[in-house]
């Protein structure tokens, strides 16, 4: 990489337009690409150089950040070409990223048909499949054959996203079937399409969310599905391009949101540094707000430290035994739930494998707990000699408080869920700090219950 920096950076300072293009023309696309990356003052020019085909393709694949603003140093007739030339997907994609004003602007550089496209495209809810979609697709009518079929294709395939589907439509335009391209390459040429047909489609509809998309072609080994609308005429297809693109995205907003932040929208070195605050400080309080709960209930429990001041060196232990579990349990329902390993249906299910794992796991840690202060207690006093009593408040304690952090963890997102709430915001560090408090509630009832008239 370093190499090529220096190559474009010398034909660059040369100008030497020609030797530049040829060079840049017989580099991969993703080359290209990292090439931007190093050089964003000189990404405009590069993008301009290119021929029209593999500038298109460099375009597509920058983020956001980058595509505008190269965008904004291109010029009119260079911007209009880039656009009409993008496949109707990514053109939606990057204007759907723009301010208003923005959009308006560039639309007026498409041509009539494409400008019609993109404003349908555009009207459809941010994140449902509507906005994914391509309207270039290859349709036949279950009455032609395989000749005329290949015809049509050899005339329009061209123009298609991809031509490894065939969908096959009534005269009404509502899908019926798709056909693999391969079925249709392996018969004799006076087949009826309608002989090709088995029935077993499956479609999108355009008002779904963009996460179900993901799963559905998770769950099939398809490179293409087509859209319909609610009176299932087919309108475009979405491409497993889009889809990586799309899970990429909602895989690293989860992330952020389980760290206990607002999704970025933008690369972590891209984002203005006060808009990163803002996006980091409003959960920050809110959770600040949260454990400020904790001191309260510290508070109430105040004469009882008082009387065993034995029981404030454990405080840390259980409070991050609750939060550690539970922020375990958080991350493995969301993940299920994202791969739709786990739906608000099997709510049940849940609770009772936590209920079992919970007291597993918290028994196994009240155990080691409990014969940790016994073996410090055969060389030293430090527990006194009530020390079977601490350890048993220690052990239960724990028992209490891990099982409690499983369900509250795995619960969450369920009931997030149920409520239209994103699941990921039931983050690791809301439930950490849910279990705080509660921790603290259920630590000091049960030394209560073991230590009343003898330490409290």
């Amino acid at each position: 990489m370093e190499e090529m920096v220096e190559q474009v950076e010398l034909l660059l300072e040369q100008e030497n337009a020609a030797q530049l293009q040829d060079y840049l023309n017989n580099l991969n696309i993703s080359d290209v690409e990292e090439l931007i990356g190093e050089i964003p003052e000189h990404g405009p020019k590069i993008i301009a150089t290119l021929s029209l085909n593999r500038a298109v393709n460099v375009f597509r694949i920058l983020d956001f950040p980058t595509q505008e603003r190269i965008i904004k140093k291109l010029t009119g007739q260079k911007v209009g070409e880039i656009l009409n030339a993008l496949p109707p997907d990514d053109r939606t994609s990057f204007f759907a990223e723009l301010h208003g004003d923005a959009v308006k602007n560039l639309i007026l550089h498409l041509s009539p048909e494409d400008r019609k496209e993109a404003l349908s495209l555009l009207g459809y809810e941010e994140e449902s499949v509507g906005r994914l979609m391509t309207p270039d697709y290859v349709a036949v009518k279950k009455t032609w054959d395989v000749t005329r079929v290949l015809s049509h294709i050899r005339r329009y395939g061209k123009n298609s996203e991809t031509i490894d589907v065939i969908y096959v439509i009534d005269e009404n335009g509502v899908l019926l079937d798709d056909i693999r391209i391969r079925e249709i390459l392996l018969v004799k040429p006076e087949t009826k399409v309608s002989d090709l047909m088995d029935g077993r489609l499956i479609a999108l509809s355009a008002s779904d969310p963009q996460e179900e998309a993901i799963n559905v072609f998770r769950m099939n080994n398809r490179t293409a599905l087509p859209v319909t609308d609610a009176e299932g005429i087919l309108l475009g297809i979405v491409t497993v391009d889009d889809i990586l693109w799309i899970a990429n995205e909602e895989y690293t907003e989860d992330i952020q949101k389980i760290g206990g932040t607002e999704a970025l929208d933008e690369p972590y070195l891209d984002i203005n540094l006060f808009l990163l605050v803002k996006k980091r400080v409003g959960w920050l309080v809110i959770l600040f707000l949260g454990e400020m709960l904790t001191a309260t209930a510290m508070g109430f429990f105040e004469h009882a430290i008082e009387k065993a001041v034995v029981l404030a060196l454990f405080i840390p232990l259980i409070i991050s035994s609750g939060g550690n579990s539970g922020s375990q349990a958080s991350t493995l329902i969301i993940q299920a739930m994202a791969l739709g390993e786990v739906t608000i249906a099997d709510w049940w299910r849940v609770m009772r494998r936590e209920i079992l794992s919970g007291l597993m796991l918290g028994i196994t840690l009240g155990v080691i707990g409990f014969f940790r202060i016994a073996a410090f207690s055969l060389f030293s006093t430090m527990y006194g000699p009530h020390w079977i009593l601490v350890g048993a408040t220690i052990g239960f304690s724990l028992v209490g408080v891990v099982l409690w952090g499983s369900l509250a963890g795995s619960m969450l997102p369920l009931l997030l869920k149920k409520l239209g709430a994103d699941p990921a915001t039931s983050s690791a560090p809301f439930v950490a700090t849910l279990v705080d408090v509660t921790g603290l509630i259920i630590y000091f009832t049960v030394a209560v219950l073991f230590m009343k008239g003898v330490l409290l």
